[in-house]
């Protein structure tokens, strides 16, 4: 699955939170653990399985720290799995474009993270720092996220992580990996 494709299911799974609707009417959806959702693609025989959350707080700031309202796209955090292969992969999508050349701040606890951007998207720069992220998801109890946009607005969004350790072990179970 691409990213956009991800990306347009999982905005299946956002409007479905807010409205119930959405999320019944979609096949791939899989399981759900408490703050996060499961989905796998195709249902059937998924070569690609994910959890997802959305931010159970979002804060956005100018350079001076007042708050600004700005208008976002949908704000998700991912694990995916993929048939065949070991090991997660962390993403994170802020709803806007990031600033050029910028990364992406990850506290989970006292661990720190670091992120890189490309366009709507961040990831951790190898599968190592992937392990070590998704280990410290397993034992935290919130992840927080900041960037700065294109734009030069400060976000800051806090996803729940109630559900995570059941959700990615269902995600690479469902896939097999």
């Amino acid at each position: 699955m691409t990213s956009w494709a991800k990306f347009g299911l999982a905005a299946a799974l956002v409007a479905g939170v807010s409205t119930g609707a959405v999320a019944q009417e979609t096949t791939n959806k899989v399981d759900e653990q408490t703050h996060w959702n499961v989905f796998a693609e195709p249902p059937q025989t998924p070569n690609e399985c994910f959890g997802v959350a959305i931010p159970k707080e979002t804060v956005n700031t100018d350079e001076n720290g007042r708050i600004k309202a700005v208008r976002r796209g949908d704000i998700m955090l991912f694990v995916t799995f993929n048939r065949g292969k070991s090991g997660g992969v962390v993403s994170f999508t802020g709803g806007y474009p990031f600033a050029p050349n910028s990364f992406v701040s990850m506290e989970i606890g006292d661990n720190k993270f670091e992120l890189f951007t490309d366009g709507e998207w961040a990831w951790p720069a190898t599968p190592a720092d992937d392990s070590k992220i998704i280990a410290a998801m397993k034992r935290g109890a919130e992840a927080t996220l900041t960037a700065r946009s294109s734009r030069g607005t400060i976000t800051k969004d806090t996803f729940s992580l109630l559900g995570f350790t059941a959700a990615s072990e269902s995600a690479a179970n469902y896939c097999g990996a």
